[in-house]
Parts: structure tokens; sequence; C-alpha cells
């Protein structure tokens, strides 16, 4: 389990029962305590196993656009059991979250001991790149390797979108990105070429209010726009009609387009065309003709809220290369 920690108290005590669980790595006491103390100021996530903790990471903002690792690390018991990664993954969710391009980490350069060697093959794993060494920065017999990841590469968008079902800032959006989110959408691969897919971006708060009104449980109630999904159903060849893949595709698209401009949004499918029909009311508010169905609505605003990554299966329970039982 990972958990984002606030509570400062809390920090101190599992970073120190960590780290000095881990002297191979932070035998300087002056500097454990240092990460100690710093600890409680920074974004801190935590790792447990029964309870127990098993990691921690922190974050600390470097610059404007930047958030560095400030440090990491899991007890030698629980090594390649996955904590560092799901540690990592709730941290650059955090940073793209709050709209940072880049995460950076520092370490000793590969070749000059055998456990950072093995911390370094970890960060590349990850995707980080390196940048640069600068040798002076600790001294000569610790050269500084600098790694950097782009928090905005179409691969990392896709790492770190996720639904978000919580309030927004009531800030506008802006009507260009509006529109570079929606052609995000109709650049979208159609089933022969059909286009079936067409959408009405809403930002007018008038209109807004009445889509709101029509949804039932009530869902995106602060959202400063949305995206209203319309299909058609167009026959590619004979009877064979893609509309389906040509629309979720659409909606994929502009949804990593939202997180990659600063926003979060949900798709919302059934929760309109259920039984109750919600979709066919906010046709009517629109002015949608009768060829057309809504399917789905996507809010778009800044989050107003801290959200963090849903537990997911690991790679190997879900892919499989050359046969579904071999590994």
């Amino acid at each position: 389990m990972i958990r984002f920690i606030e509570d400062q108290d809390e920090k101190r005590r599992i970073s120190r029962e960590v780290l000095e669980a881990l002297k191979e790595w932070f035998e300087v006491d002056e500097s454990r305590e240092q990460y100690i103390r710093e600890s409680a100021d920074q974004p801190f996530w935590a790792a447990f196993e029964n309870d127990v903790p098993a990691g921690f990471l922190c974050l600390k903002e470097t610059g404007r656009e930047t958030m560095e690792l400030a440090v990491m690390g899991v007890k030698k018991d629980f090594h390649r059991h996955g904590f560092g990664r799901r540690l990592f993954a709730a941290a650059k969710d955090y940073a793209a979250q709050k709209g940072y391009d880049f995460i950076q980490v520092k370490t000793v350069r590969t070749g000059m001991y055998e456990d950072y060697d093995i911390t370094n093959a970890f960060y590349k794993s990850l995707g980080f790149k390196e940048l640069e060494v600068l040798e002076e920065y600790w001294d000569a017999a610790n050269p500084c390797q600098i790694y950097v990841m782009s928090l905005k590469s179409v691969i990392g968008t896709i790492d770190t979108r996720h639904s978000y079902r919580g309030k927004f800032i009531s800030e506008p959006v802006p009507r260009e990105d509006l529109i570079a989110i929606a052609n995000a959408g109709i650049s979208a691969p159609s089933g022969c070429n059909k286009q079936t897919t067409d959408l009405v971006v809403v930002d007018d708060p008038e209109t807004l209010d009445k889509i709101k009104a029509l949804i039932d449980p009530p869902v995106a109630q602060t959202a400063p726009a949305m995206i209203v999904v319309l299909t058609r159903r167009i026959n590619a060849y004979r009877d064979r009609c893609f509309a389906v893949q040509d629309y979720s595709a659409a909606i994929e698209n502009m949804l990593l387009a939202i997180v990659e401009l600063g926003y979060q949004s949900c798709w919302y499918e059934g929760h309109i065309t259920d039984d109750d029909r919600i979709c066919d009311k906010i046709a009517e508010v629109l002015g949608v003709p009768d060829e057309y169905d809504v399917v789905c609505v996507l809010p778009v605003g800044k989050a107003e809220e801290d959200f963090h990554a849903p537990s997911k299966k690991s790679f190997g329970e879900r892919v499989r290369f050359n046969h579904f039982g071999k590994e």
C-alpha cells in the first residue's frame, strides 16, 4: 500500500526507520539527519506491508518547472517487490498534476560503487535519462550524476493520466486550450475514415448549469468547461460500423491532451447513457440533431483536490509475449 503522509512527526519517524536501515547508501550521519529533518516539510509518500513501513520517497521543488526526487529508500527486505516503482509512480503523478514539466534526481556516477550502480540501473529502468555529471558537486570520490525525466512526453502523459472525480478550481479554461483538446479528439483514427465522432464544447456558464442540473446523481458540478461527445452510425462497409471504436479513440486522445495542458477530467459515459437517458436530455439542451447520439461528457478544469494513482495489477500479470501461458 502506498500512502501520502501529511503528519510531520510520522514523516520523520518513517524516514528515520528506513534510512537507518540503509546505511550502505546513507552512511554519513550528518547527511542522513538532514534528509530526515527536511522530509517533514516535503511531499512524502510511504509504502507499507502489513502496516510496517517498507520505504518512502520525498519530492522538493528546484525550479518553477522542475521537481527533484529529494530522497528515496526501500528497506532491503522489501527490494524487488515493486515498492520503489509504486512510490515513484505516485510521486510522478503528483508532480505532473501540479503542472511541473520535469523531474530530476541526483546520485553517484555509475562505476564508483556497486550499491549506487544498482540505484542508477533502477532510475534508468524508470525512464530517467543522463543529463550531466558534476565532478565537484559533492567531492572527487563521489561525482554527482544528474538524471532527468520529462513529464510532458506522450508516454509520460499516459502514465500520469487518471480519472479525476473531485472538485475543480473555478478558473475558466481558455478557449485556445479547449480548441487544442477538441482538435486532439477529431485527430483520432476513424474506421475507414468515416469520422463518426463530433463534439460540442461547452464553456458558457448558463449552458453548463443546464447540463449539470440534468446529471443525477450529480458529477462534475464545479467543472468550468465540458466536452460533449456525439456519435452517429455510419457503416464503414457492409453492416460493419466502427462508431464505438471511433469515439473511444477520440475520447482517449482528449483525455491525454487535457492532462498535457494541466487539467483533469473523467470519462462519463455509462452514467449518462443508462436507462434514465440523461444523454437525450443533454442533446435537447444542445440542439443535437436526431441522427446523433450523445455518448459521453468530459469535464475540463484544474483539480482543486490532490489525488493519487489507483492500485493496478503488475505488468507481468497483464502482458505476455508470444503465448498467453508462457513467460
